[in-house]
C-alpha cells in the first residue's frame, strides 16, 4: 500500500467530495490521509481490455497502469483513464465459464444455412484451446439485402492465446467452407436477372425448376443494311 498524505486545509477542500487520484480515493482515518485503490478490476498478470488496449497487466502504479500487447509494446494508461473506462478482464472470465470470442461473415442466400452452421462448428471445434463446454453456436445476426451474416461463438480459458486462436479459427473456416465448395463472399446482384440461377438453394426449389436464359433481341433490319453495306464497300 502506497500512503500520502495531504495537509488539513488541503483535505478540508475534498472532504465533501473525495477527488480521484491515479485509480485512489483519498480518506481521512486517524488524523491521517491514506489513499485507498478502489480498482479491483483486474490484478498483475491478467489479460485485460481498457478501452482500446488489449494485453497482460505488467504493472499497477500509483499514476499508470501498463499493460504489455502481444506485439511485445508496452502501453502506459494514466490511472484517471482506466477509472472511466470500461475493464473487461478475460483471465477472470476464463476461471468461470470460459471466455466468449466471437467472429463474424457474410454467405449469399444460394447456401444452405444449415449447412454453414455445421461448417462453422467444425471450425470451431479443429481449434486448439477452443472448451467443448459451453459448445460453440451460431448466431445469424442478420437477414441482409445480399447475403446473410453469421456470428461464430466459442469460449476458451486460455486468453494468453487470444490472437493464435483467431488466427487458427480463422484458418479452418477457410479450410472447411473451402472443402464443404461455399465460397466466403458477399455477393451483389444487379437488376438483370435472365441467365441467372436464382439463389434460393437447390432441396427448396421444384425438381422441374431451370436457369432462365439470356433473351437477345436483333434487329433484322439493321443487320441486312449493314450486310449490305459491307457489300459494297469489298466491291
Amino acid at each position: 500500500m502506497v500512503s500520502a498524505s495531504l495537509t488539513n486545509a488541503e483535505f478540508d477542500r475534498t472532504s465533501r467530495h473525495p477527488v480521484p487520484h491515479g485509480g485512489t480515493t483519498f480518506s481521512r482515518k486517524g488524523g491521517a490521509v491514506r489513499p485507498i485503490n478502489y480498482t479491483r478490476s483486474f490484478g498483475i498478470g491478467d489479460m485485460v481490455r481498457i478501452a482500446d488496449t488489449f494485453g497482460k497487466v505488467v504493472e499497477k502504479g500509483l499514476l499508470v497502469t501498463r499493460i504489455l500487447t502481444p506485439k511485445r509494446e508496452t502501453i502506459a494508461i494514466p490511472n484517471g483513464t482506466v477509472t472511466g473506462s470500461a475493464v473487461k478482464n478475460y483471465s477472470t472470465e476464463a476461471k468461470t465459464g470460459g471466455v466468449a470470442l466471437y467472429t463474424t461473415l457474410t454467405i449469399g442466400y444460394d447456401a444452405p444455412w444449415r449447412r454453414v452452421h455445421e461448417l462453422l462448428i467444425g471450425a470451431a471445434l479443429a481449434t486448439r484451446d477452443i472448451v467443448r463446454d459451453p459448445a460453440p453456436y451460431v448466431l445469424q445476426t442478420a437477414l441482409n439485402d445480399f447475403y446473410v451474416s453469421y456470428e461464430l461463438n466459442i469460449y476458451t480459458r486460455t486468453p494468453t492465446r487470444m490472437p493464435n486462436i483467431y488466427s487458427e479459427l480463422h484458418q479452418n473456416i477457410q479450410d472447411k467452407f473451402n472443402e464443404g465448395g461455399i465460397e466466403i463472399n458477399s455477393p451483389h446482384y444487379a437488376a438483370v436477372r435472365d441467365g441467372n440461377a436464382t439463389t434460393i438453394p437447390a432441396p427448396y426449389l421444384p425438381e422441374s425448376y431451370q436457369s432462365p436464359s439470356f433473351r437477345v433481341r436483333t434487329n433484322d433490319t439493321e443487320e441486312k443494311n449493314s450486310d449490305t453495306a459491307a457489300e459494297r464497300e469489298l466491291a
